[in-house]
């Protein structure tokens, strides 16, 4: 198979023509730079994504909290991570960089609150 990625590691943009098989990579062309083929093995044989999203929050001044994956998962696990963010109900107050979710998933990854918000009076 290929495929042509689009390098998004600088400001060059890159496309890298990949050739693989089910049994890894066989060739690669177009990068300018090491980070470039890194990118494009990452791509293909293993991707990952940062989420951002919002949790539902009580006794606050806005009623979501924005938060997002203290880590890449994999993209297989996105609309497996996104249900369970979906179903978390949180409590002002609310600290940026508390952690919402532990290990969502068993990715590894938590799920962190980017935004303080002070609880209502």
């Amino acid at each position: 198979m290929k495929k042509d990625i689009v390098c998004i590691v600088c400001p060059r943009g890159c496309t890298i023509q990949v050739n693989y098989d089910k049994n890894g990579i066989i060739s690669m062309e177009g990068s300018s730079c090491k980070r470039g083929d890194e990118y494009a093995r990452a791509e293909i044989l293993s991707p990952t994504r940062m989420i951002t999203s919002s949790v539902k929050i009580d006794n606050a001044k806005y009623t979501v909290c924005p938060v997002k994956t203290g880590a890449p998962v994999s993209k297989s696990k996105i609309f497996d991570v996104m249900e369970e963010i979906y179903k978390v109900r949180i409590q002002a107050p609310v600290q940026q960089g508390d952690v919402i979710i532990k290990d969502v998933c068993g990715t590894g990854a938590d799920i962190i609150a980017t935004q303080t918000f002070e609880a209502e009076s």
